[in-house]
């Protein structure tokens, strides 16, 4: 989508994905994001924290499920996904205002652990989980990884590369 900010963010979960329904049955988990710039400060010689940013964000549909299955507090996680603002009035009338991460993408950070990626088979539809722009002729349901795939090889076994690579 035209103007929308699009940011990436790499830091820990702060707390397990709280995963929810809406009243129309769409799954969405919520969750924040600590990132923590690190400098080094050569007068002390040691690397030293500077202040951390805390990101409320949001992932829904599939996403929202896959989230609450695999990631958990204190992970490393990297995100993409489109900023989004909230403003309301409190009680005080006073003129309030967040800041979002809507998740487009996220995963475990690689730089100091280790991931097992088990790809599932319930395939969403279209940018953002949105089936109306879904391609052409997709007819959703269960999707079948073709047989040159090596996503779909048993573990400990070779696989062929794609001649198409």
């Amino acid at each position: 989508m035209a103007g929308e900010t699009v940011i990436t963010i790499v830091g820990n979960l702060t707390a397990d994905p709280e995963l929810r329904t809406t009243r129309n049955g769409r799954s969405v988990a919520g969750f924040s994001i600590a990132s923590t710039p690190r400098t080094f400060d050569r007068q002390s010689n040691q690397w030293v924290d500077g202040d951390a940013l805390f990101l409320r964000c949001s992932a829904w549909g599939d996403l929202a499920e896959h989230c609450a299955q695999s990631l958990s507090k204190g992970m490393r996680v990297i995100a993409q996904g489109r900023l989004t603002q909230h403003s309301w009035e409190d009680e005080q009338h006073q003129k309030r205002a967040s800041v979002e991460l809507q998740v487009d993408e996220i995963g475990p950070s690689l730089r100091y652990a280790t991931a097992q990626v088990a790809r599932t088979r319930k395939a969403s539809a279209g940018a953002y989980g949105d089936p109306s722009s879904a391609p052409a002729g997709y007819t959703g349901g269960t999707v079948q990884p073709p047989a040159s795939d090596p996503w779909s090889a048993p573990q400990n076994q070779s696989t062929e590369p794609d001649p198409e690579f």
